[in-house]
């Protein structure tokens, strides 16, 4: 199994993070097509088709051994 670079899951949880506030706060067109290329380009990397699986992974990936995220909160969302 190959595992993502965490340097890239954690660029790309920024970057959707960001892109979600932003829509959330003014939607725009430019806003919604880079959040579709992010969304996808972190569900290939993650190995999901589900944004939230692959957010899940992610957040597993970058979490510290034995390390709860607490509440059930993700860290990117």
């Amino acid at each position: 199994m190959i595992v993502p670079d965490p340097k890239v899951a954690r660029t790309l949880l920024t970057r959707y993070a960001t892109l979600r506030i932003a829509q959330s706060e003014r939607e725009r067109p430019e806003i919604a097509r880079e959040l579709k290329d992010v969304t996808y380009t972190l569900c290939v990397l993650m190995g999901t088709s589900d944004v939230r699986e692959a957010v899940a992974a992610a957040d597993a990936l970058l979490a510290p051994a034995g390390a709860v995220t607490g509440r059930g909160l993700s860290l990117a969302v």
